[in-house]
């Protein structure tokens, strides 16, 4: 597997959970990534990929650390990742503003890390993204079939060049053809949702059928439904925002967002918890969410917090949701950080609504996450999230960017305890039968297969879930 970036988002978890569950299927994973920071960071490969389910990965990273801090990351040694979303001032450049001279940098640079991972021997190589990762495939070990895997992310930034590029994204058609000439290249392309599977082969100019619906999953172990009440709650939100906190403000240092013991009263009242899952990022449209609460609070029948759990310390982009909590004075907003992903399944089971507003979700995995805990899910009717959530049966859907239904729906799930807890326990059966990691291993394998031997992709409608 190859993975261009350091582990921060929905990708790597995606990763982390096929390389652990393929070697059951009879698959043996190599990872060569992207790594930055010290053991112990989140951020550093060896931690985040280490010793899933004390299986030990063979991991083979490339360290960005010491490109991170210098003057031009991207003409640093090696090459720090570029993105496909435009931050001023972020060390990672957006990809459509890299010039020729930094792509073949990156490629190179990928060349001797796919040697150093011992590519060469592979059967399959699965290239993340379509980033020069594959252009480095293509010229060191041309003779290894490549499945490709799309997270939604470089979709945006094809869609924003179809539009017409920003202004700096000097280099935008060149990007444009490489990632369609990437993903032509491949003989399995996997997407994460039947909207997807319809809208990319035109998108990309790729066969319909080497397209095959691959769904982010859940560890069943790790994600299972043990609610946290009472006093075990109130201890677990205790921990999280006033002994440890890990919130940050504008200047980006965890722990510049704490709590004190009287902040918790909202906690105390023993309504539902409301939890956000994310990144700061504009598309999540996490300020739209906490103006929403803010306006569906006068409503609610008893206090119903709101936790923004996620943010990469000192990322994010056009309002700061601290700056929000400040303007909508909301005192039932509570910044808790970032966390590692092994501790989300009790953060989840501290919850009881999953709220997630983004509105280009190519997927939604914690929303599958959600539902493994037994929680119901509220969330934009459009991509991914649509096709997840059954409005009426595990969860909510609104209108993109649509304040006031938001507003109306967050009422509507506090104050019907009944209906909420009968949509998560629905949720519940739906997200064990159809998205566990190793469900969508034995069908991953079977690709591989296909793919190793030669064969033309099957008959039918192509997806690596059971139902």
């Amino acid at each position: 597997m190859g993975l261009l970036f350091f582990p921060r988002g929905g990708s790597a978890q995606v990763a982390r959970y096929l390389a652990g569950s393929l070697p059951r299927a009879g698959w043996d994973v190599t990872v060569a990534c992207g790594s930055l920071g010290e053991p112990g960071d989140q951020s550093h490969a060896g931690t985040f990929y280490g010793n899933l389910d004390a299986r030990p990965m063979d991991i083979r990273p490339l360290d960005y650390t010491p490109s991170a801090g210098a003057e031009d990351p991207l003409a640093a040694d090696p090459p720090f990742q570029p993105s496909y979303e435009d931050r001023p001032g972020a060390p990672d450049r957006v990809f459509a503003g890299v010039g020729d001279r930094d792509y073949e940098r990156l490629v190179s640079t990928w060349e001797r890390q796919l040697a150093v991972a011992e590519a060469g021997r592979a059967e399959i190589l699965h290239l993340h993204h379509l980033t020069p990762i594959h252009e480095a495939a293509e010229r060191a070990f041309g003779g290894i079939p490549r499945v490709g895997h799309l997270h939604g992310t470089e979709l945006l930034m094809l869609r924003e060049i179809d539009e017409g590029p920003p202004a700096g994204w000097d280099h935008a058609t060149a990007w444009a053809e490489r990632m369609r000439g990437w993903a032509r290249g491949c003989e399995r392309l996997l997407v994460l949702s039947p909207d997807a599977v319809r809208r990319v082969p035109e998108l990309l100019d790729v066969d319909p059928a080497r397209v095959v619906w691959a769904p982010n999953g859940f560890d069943p172990e790790g994600f299972d439904r043990r609610p946290l009440t009472g006093e075990a709650r109130l201890g677990h939100w205790r921990r999280w925002l006033v002994d440890e906190p890990r919130g940050w403000d504008e200047s980006g240092e965890p722990g510049s967002v704490a709590y004190r013991e009287e902040d918790l009263e909202p906690f105390r009242a023993g309504g539902p918890v409301l939890l956000y899952v994310g990144r700061y990022t504009e598309v999540k449209r996490l300020p739209l969410l906490i103006r929403a609460h803010a306006r569906a609070r006068e409503r609610f029948r008893q206090p119903a917090p709101l936790v923004v759990l996620g943010g990469f310390p000192g990322e994010w982009e056009d309002e700061h949701p601290l700056g929000v909590v400040r303007e909508t004075g909301d005192p039932d907003v509570f910044l808790a950080g970032w966390r590692g992903h092994d501790d989300l399944p009790e953060g989840l089971n501290a919850a009881d609504l999953l709220v997630l507003p983004s509105v280009r979700e190519q997927f939604g995995a914690v929303i599958v996450e959600a539902m493994a805990c037994g929680l119901p899910a509220l969330a934009v009717d459009a991509h991914g999230p649509a096709e997840i959530i059954d409005a009426g049966e595990t969860g909510w859907l609104v209108p993109p960017d649509d304040e006031e239904a938001l507003a109306d729906a967050l009422v509507e799930a506090v104050n019907g305890d009944e209906e909420r807890r009968r949509r998560g326990g629905r949720a519940y059966e739906v997200a064990r039968g159809r998205y566990s990691w190793p469900a969508l291993a034995r069908g991953l394998a079977q690709v591989y297969t296909e793919v190793a031997e030669g064969r033309p992709p099957s008959a039918g409608t192509h997806t690596l879930t059971a139902g």
